[in-house]
């Protein structure tokens, strides 16, 4: 079966927006009803919990028959044809503390490749969109990685895992490397960091423990601007579950970089 990319970037560009109008419209209440995942700092809220419902209702009217995968309720991907990857808040600890950074992420994916993704910033309002061979774009406009050369003149983009004791190794990691880069942001959601570096606005990203609805549409949208990606379980070295994304330029230099740090054995 064969897919336009598309018209998928647009349905999810659309419901993207409808689900980030709610997250906005409930965050006062929602914050009032908060549970946890893994660990007591993995949190999930109402709001998180009425957006993916949101989105599989709208996807549902819109893509009748086509599975969904999503943070909070799950899901299987289909053995053929398409599937919807949704992060219903992208960024939970920021919305619940009232932090504008964060988004809404719909990608879909055939066979688990992304073919065309939507990330969406309901309080800033920007649309960061990108289809499989056809670029990466932020309300319109083309984007491309960064032409950093040096690491040492690079900024790097990061993330800590929930669990207690992985945090300290992950920070060692990045004490080490911390002497290598111009210097390293941690913001606190996955898919705008994956833009960010679309947008050369980070040089470089990297992050253990992400899901599948983290990375399905701002992978896609920084390997579409030209950067260097792999996936979990494509780069053993840094390992399984690790995401990593770079500008071609400094893309070998922090791979290695990671890997003398400790990176692959969080």
């Amino acid at each position: 079966m064969r897919f336009d990319p598309r018209s998928l970037v647009d349905v999810a560009v659309l419901v993207a927006r409808e689900a980030g109008e709610l997250a906005v419209s409930m965050r006062e209440a929602a914050v009032t009803d908060v549970d946890t995942k893994s660990s007591a700092t993995d949190v999930v809220t109402a709001g998180d919990r009425a957006s993916e419902q949101l989105v599989r209702r709208r996807l549902a009217e819109l893509r009748p028959g086509e599975p969904v995968i999503g943070e909070e309720e799950g899901g299987t991907a289909a053995v053929e044809g398409l599937t919807w990857v949704v992060d219903p808040i992208d960024g939970t600890v920021n919305y619940l503390y009232g932090i504008p950074h964060y988004a809404v992420s719909i990608a879909a994916q055939v066979d688990g490749e992304s073919v065309a993704g939507a990330v969406v910033e309901p309080v800033g309002g920007r649309v960061w969109t990108a289809a499989k061979g056809g670029g990466a774009w932020l309300d319109g406009r083309r984007l491309s990685v960064s032409d950093a050369t040096r690491l040492d003149l690079s900024l790097l983009g990061y993330g800590f895992a929930y669990r207690p004791e992985r945090r300290q190794r992950q920070a060692d990691v990045w004490a080490g490397l911390a002497t290598r880069v111009r210097d390293m942001r941690r913001a606190g959601a996955a898919s705008l960091d994956l833009c960010a570096v679309a947008a050369g606005r980070l040089d470089a990203y990297a992050e253990h423990t992400l899901g599948r609805w983290d990375w399905a549409a701002g992978a896609l949208l920084a390997r579409e601007a030209g950067a260097v990606v792999h996936l979990p379980g494509e780069a053993p070295e840094l390992g399984a579950d690790a995401t990593f994304a770079a500008a071609p330029g400094i893309a070998d230099a922090l791979f290695t970089a990671l890997v003398e740090c400790g990176f692959g054995k969080v």
